[in-house]
């Protein structure tokens, strides 16, 4: 049972992983409307730019 477990939860991850790093490119390759409500970025993620 432990193995099935552990299985199941590092899958989990790594499918929460891929979608965190699809949200973060999608965030860093574009800006919000309202230019006052714009969070600063972290420096590790301006890497990830396509432009």
């Amino acid at each position: 049972m432990k193995s099935k477990l552990f299985k199941i939860s590092t899958r989990l991850g790594k499918v929460f992983a891929a979608l965190a790093m699809a949200v973060t490119i999608s965030n860093v390759n574009s800006t919000c409307v309202f230019i006052s409500h714009q969070p600063e970025m972290p420096a590790e993620s301006k890497k990830l730019r396509k432009f």
